[in-house]
């Protein structure tokens, strides 16, 4: 299973990126999909979910200015649009998926691709 990210940058505050994310392999089943960061020095954190019900969730300081949606009615993607991006959004992010997986049995776990780095300028 391997989740691919693309799309971290430069940019000036106020500008926008959009990250996109999908997700490969032995997939049984996607409870939801969704975007970590991590910024220098401190815990990584949750920014954006979206569950297969099309359920979002964002963190406070996102919201408003981010939106996460899959490409399309593919499940197993999940794009996160930045605009009105701030110095503070600066940091790696990850795409995370919370996944069923088949190949001796199923198991269930939470599932990282390499992070991506996203630097907003002042």
């Amino acid at each position: 299973v391997q989740l691919q990210a693309s799309g971290g940058g430069l940019v000036q505050a106020g500008g926008s990126l959009r990250l996109s994310c999908e997700a490969s392999g032995s997939i049984f089943s996607i409870n939801y999909m969704g975007w970590y960061r991590q910024a220098p020095g401190k815990q990584r954190e949750l920014v954006a979910t979206i569950t297969t019900d099309g359920l979002l969730h964002y963190a406070d300081s996102v919201k408003g200015r981010f939106t996460i949606s899959s490409r399309g009615n593919a499940q197993n993607t999940a794009d996160l649009q930045m605009n009105n991006l701030k110095p503070e959004d600066t940091a790696v992010y990850y795409c995370n998926a919370r996944l069923t997986v088949f190949g001796e049995g199923f198991r269930s776990g939470d599932y990282w691709g390499q992070g991506t780095l996203v630097t907003v300028s002042s």
